[in-house]
């Protein structure tokens, strides 16, 4: 004997179809990283002496951070004097337009600072600021 096929809606299996869902949420991560400010660290902590005709600027830049012990950081990696000149360049190519932000600590050697400065400008870039908290 034959089954016999009966339509009842109970019995058919359930399909649900993810792709709208999938599309959302890919939307929304897609707007989460767009709209998340990305922040440039230099890898360490630096206390900025103080200006009162410090300025800010919101612009992407190129950031050297000399510490207090005189060791000097870029791009969150610790590099020596002689090797500033070639990361410089190596940051510059990527960002043509960027100027270059040293982050002195307040009691860093003015000896370290000038070799940087020097270095940089080395590197053909002459846009240098030194950075400094307001009061």
């Amino acid at each position: 004997m034959r089954k016999r096929h009966i339509n009842n809606p109970m019995k058919r299996p359930v399909n649900i179809n993810l792709t709208p869902m999938i599309d959302m949420v890919f939307i929304l991560l897609i707007f989460f990283i767009v709209t998340t400010s990305f922040v440039k660290e230099t890898g360490v902590e630096i206390n900025r002496p103080t200006a009162k005709t410090a300025e800010r600027h919101e612009q992407g830049n190129i950031l050297v951070a000399i510490t207090k012990k005189g060791t000097i950081w870029i791009d969150r990696r610790q590099v020596e004097t002689h090797s500033v000149r070639a990361n410089i360049e190596r940051l510059k190519a990527q960002n043509p337009e960027g100027s270059v932000i040293i982050q002195a600590d307040a009691v860093a050697q003015t000896g370290v600072l000038i070799k940087v400065i020097d270095q940089v400008r080395l590197a053909g870039i002459s846009n240098i600021s030194i950075a400094a908290s307001k009061p």
